[in-house]
């Protein structure tokens, strides 16, 4: 390859080498920790990085997935770890809120909502079946006369993302990992053993990185670093780094909006769990108050296809007069709330919406852990286990349904909850 216009090489050899300190990165890092890797984790920062998709307030926790059996599974075990995560972390960062599904119509065979209720129900959890009239008693923000049934999953809520990867990152500098953070991720070097050459990124004033203009820069210089293997975590930046992928993997934008609402004591957790309001016909989903006395509703839909770093990464204002009209026949009493904040959050869609966690079969010691398709941060304490064992090549049976899979084309399946790519 031709490398850009640097004025020296420095060349480090390493055993393993985990581009990118979102959620997949870190816990694929400290798995491979925990079995005896050194393992080098690389990230432009600053950690946990701003416009990492991992990087929020919330993220939903369900294992709600329709007639899905395997992601349901897989669902399950995480939550059981998550609250593991909470004791071992000493702090509340999954709160098990409880999530309410409703419809606007009855839930019939072949709905998300109807074959989540059911697969649940077969296996154990705790679900509760809710009508108009269960709604009004209990949820009160919701309006019972547009919303007339659905379900209840108690063994579910919403965990801290943000924070929940800042202390990965801590644990995972405690368990040996070597953090390289200011180094931006060039180009693979596929010259013989798997290598990435790295640029480092400019460092501000108050220590941080420089989080724009990654660009980079001949005075910064530049490293080989030479690996037994390379993990690529890159999320929707995937497609953009590995240009190869982008057949595979597309960047889709989503609205996300944090309000304040006026009648903040309707949008307590009891009485305001995470929901997902006809999430398949509308795409909305939300939160209850947070400690920032915040509510957070975004869209699971088709979104907007651009590169995370395109300067229209702003939500835009048909995107907010779209969330206006939702409140207005949904939760009125949010429906002239302040937006203290929004931002649009990045999926790594695959044509089919199952993860991408597998070995190139053309680039030695590749593995991509990427395709997140918008669902992938409730699975955070079973994804790293699910990545090591891809880069030791060991039998695992989520493993097949994440294989390279070129020949996979669009419209083949998607995750059950998300809105229609075609409404």
């Amino acid at each position: 390859m031709r490398y850009p216009n640097f004025t020296a090489i420095t060349w480090v050899t390493v055993r393993t080498i985990v581009v990118g300190a979102g959620i997949n990165g870190v816990t694929a890092a400290l798995e491979l920790t925990r079995r005896g890797h050194e393992v080098t984790l690389v990230d432009p920062g600053p950690l946990p990085h701003p416009l990492a998709a991992s990087t929020d307030i919330s993220k939903a926790v369900r294992a709600a997935y329709g007639a899905d059996e395997d992601y349901t599974e897989l669902a399950e075990s995480a939550i059981a770890i998550w609250r593991q995560w909470n004791v071992e972390l000493g702090t509340e960062l999954y709160h098990e809120a409880g999530f309410l599904f409703m419809r606007q119509r009855q839930m019939q065979p072949g709905d998300f909502e109807w074959e989540s209720f059911e697969l649940l129900k077969r296996r154990g959890r705790e679900v509760e079946r809710i009508g108009a009239r269960d709604l009004r008693e209990r949820f009160p923000a919701w309006n019972a006369e547009r919303f007339c049934d659905g379900f209840f999953e108690r063994q579910a809520g919403y965990v801290e993302s943000g924070r929940v990867v800042e202390a990965l990152i801590e644990r995972a500098k405690a368990a040996g990992v070597q953090l390289r953070a200011g180094s931006r991720f060039v180009a693979l070097d596929e010259g013989g053993k798997p290598a990435v050459i790295l640029s480092e990124v400019e460092e501000s004033h108050d220590g941080t990185f420089k989080a724009a203009q990654l660009a980079p820069s001949a005075s910064l210089g530049m490293t080989r670093m030479e690996a037994d293997a390379v993990v690529m975590a890159t999320g929707a930046w995937t497609p953009f780094v590995l240009p190869f992928t982008s057949p595979f993997f597309r960047a889709i934008g989503q609205p996300v909006f944090h309000l304040r609402p006026k009648q903040p004591e309707v949008f307590t957790s009891e009485r305001f769990p995470v929901f997902g309001a006809d999430i398949t016909s509308t795409g909305y989903y939300g939160f209850p108050l947070n400690r920032d006395g915040v509510v957070k509703i975004a869209n699971h839909g088709p979104g907007r296809e651009m590169s995370p770093d395109s300067p229209e990464r702003f939500v835009t204002a048909q995107e907010v007069q779209r969330l206006r009209e939702f409140l207005s026949w949904s939760f009125p009493a949010l429906a002239d709330a302040k937006i203290a904040y929004t931002r649009v959050c990045f999926y790594c869609d695959t044509h089919d919406g199952d993860f991408w966690v597998a070995r190139d079969p053309e680039r030695q010691g590749l593995v991509i852990a990427a395709g997140d398709c918008g669902h992938g941060f409730k699975f955070a304490p079973v994804i790293g286990e699910i990545i090591a064992d891809a880069v030791e090549g060991k039998e695992n049976r989520f493993l097949q349904n994440f294989r390279w899979r070129p020949e996979v084309r669009a419209g083949a399946a998607k995750e059950a909850a998300r809105q229609s790519l075609s409404s």
